[in-house]
Parts: C-alpha cells; structure tokens; sequence
C-alpha cells in the first residue's frame, strides 16, 4: 500500500491506479474499526482499486467539540488496510487541505441545519467541504459512506447533485449499512469514549430504537417518540438532543408512514459521549 501527504504525488498515484481500472474512495477520520473495515471491502468488490483517506477535519468541529480528543492512530490504521489490500492511503497535513488563505466553504441548506446540525452548527459545511476536496483531489469513480451517518450520506449526495459533480460520480455514492456490535450498537469511533458502565447502558439505544418503530408501524408515531425518550433517559442516558421519524431522502420530519421511505433518527448523550444511529422504518 502507498502512502501520500502532498497533492502532487497524490495526483500521480490515482493516475497510475486509473491506468488499471475504475478507483473507490472511502473517506475516513481514521481511529478504524470494523464498520470502516466493511467499508473498504465493499469497496473493494465495487472497483478494481481503492483509495482510503485518513483526515480529522477540524473544520466540522465545533468550538466546544474534542478535536484535540479525537483518537489518531495511523500506524494502527494503516497496519489494518494494508490487511485488507487498499492500494493507496491518502493522509495529508491540515495545511495541505486548508492551505493559508483558504477562503471556501460549501453549504447545504436546509438537510445541514437540521437533526445533528441544529445542535452543532456548522458542522455540515465542515463535511460537505471536506468531501467536495476529497472528490476533487482523488476523482474517485465512486465513493462509499457508512449508513450510521445518514444525515451525512444526504447532504453528500445533494451536494454532489446540485454542483454537478462529473459522472459516474453523482450517482455513485454509496451507503453501506450500519456494522454493529453483539448487542445492537453501531459501531463508532466514539464507542470507546465510554466507562464499561456507560458502554453496557447504551445498548439500551438499539434496542428501544426497535420497539419505537414497531409503535411507529402501529400507527402510534407521536406517541412512539416521546416514549423512545422518555425511556432513554430512563436507561441511562444524560439527554436525548432528537427523536424523530423523517423521510429518508429530504429529512423532513413525518407525523405519520405514507409510501415514502422513512427511517428512525436518534441522538442521545451518555456519560459525556454523543451516540446517533438511525434505522429504517419503511
């Protein structure tokens, strides 16, 4: 596996693996696990080469948030993808992503301010403008995300629509279901933030996340969601900042199932650490 740090010599590399054929990219924060491994495997049976970005973009954090926190282990990370036969690891500096001056942010309105980016504002524009680099610097022809981010994978894939972005590209960002661990909760890099006490409690989140969306399909959707909170906070959990029931597609909220695709939204805090998930509904 390559490992580059400057553009120039990425630009080269993907260039030399294109030569071969088609190149998937998965964009990563690093601190890997099995949800990000399932990733690069999914991408490795969608193209021929693989490229795996490693970068904690500070511009989606906010001024109370733990980017200094947030693990970083490259060494380890790079040992696992090489495991799993990635062709290029793309790991550059800050500078080399925001260089001095840089000046640009992309936003997308409306699916970035709501569910996550009401209660961290900003924190969208820090994701669709890292990702638009991301494209534009690998040119993947396709790249795949984790469905336990879904409010991210839709501002990705407007963002991709709306700016044109070259085709096949558009039309091929992925969603790749969420990996979980033996009780039920998704797998994240913040996972392991949590005390053993803390970790054993937020199990609990899964779990009454499934009897929610059997009330849900009962009919029952107002009173679904004031019980999911009620009995998180009821489990353990500190508070729950949304509970909602939301097109799958725009996000906007559903008082009721209809023939739209819909999932389950939820994000709650347990001992200091922010947990979401989703799940689908309909």
């Amino acid at each position: 596996m390559q490992t580059v740090k400057r553009l120039a010599e990425l630009r080269a590399a993907v260039d030399s693996l294109r030569a071969r054929g088609e190149v998937a990219l998965v964009p990563t924060m690093g601190a890997l696990h099995e949800g990000h491994l399932t990733l690069v495997r999914e991408a490795r049976r969608q193209a021929p080469k693989v490229v795996v970005s490693i970068f904690v973009n500070p511009t989606q954090f906010g001024p109370t948030e733990d980017l200094a926190a947030y693990p970083r282990q490259q060494a380890e990370d790079s040992r696992l993808l090489e495991a799993e036969g990635v062709d290029l690891l793309w790991a550059p500096p800050v500078a080399e992503v925001y260089p001095e001056g840089f000046a640009t942010t992309v936003s997308v309105a409306g699916l970035g301010q709501i569910l996550c980016g009401a209660s961290r504002p900003g924190h969208f524009d820090g994701v669709a403008t890292v990702v638009a680099k991301l494209f534009n610097q690998v040119r993947p022809d396709l790249a795949l995300f984790g469905e336990k981010d879904w409010q991210q994978l839709a501002v990705i894939r407007r963002m991709a629509r709306d700016l044109d972005l070259t085709q096949p590209l558009a039309e091929r960002i992925l969603g790749v279901p969420t990996v979980r661990e033996a009780d039920g909760l998704a797998m994240s890099s913040r996972n392991r933030y949590l005390s053993p006490e803390d970790r054993a409690r937020a199990a609990a989140l899964p779990r009454l996340m499934l009897s929610a969306i059997d009330q849900i399909v009962a009919g029952k959707v107002d009173d679904a969601l004031e019980r999911l909170k009620r009995e998180l906070l009821a489990a353990g959990f500190g508070s729950v900042d949304y509970a909602e029931l939301a097109d799958a597609e725009t996000l906007a909220p559903l008082r009721a199932l209809d023939e739209r695709p819909s999932r389950l939204f939820v994000a709650a805090r347990i001992g200091g650490t922010r947990l979401i998930d989703n799940m689908r509904v309909r």
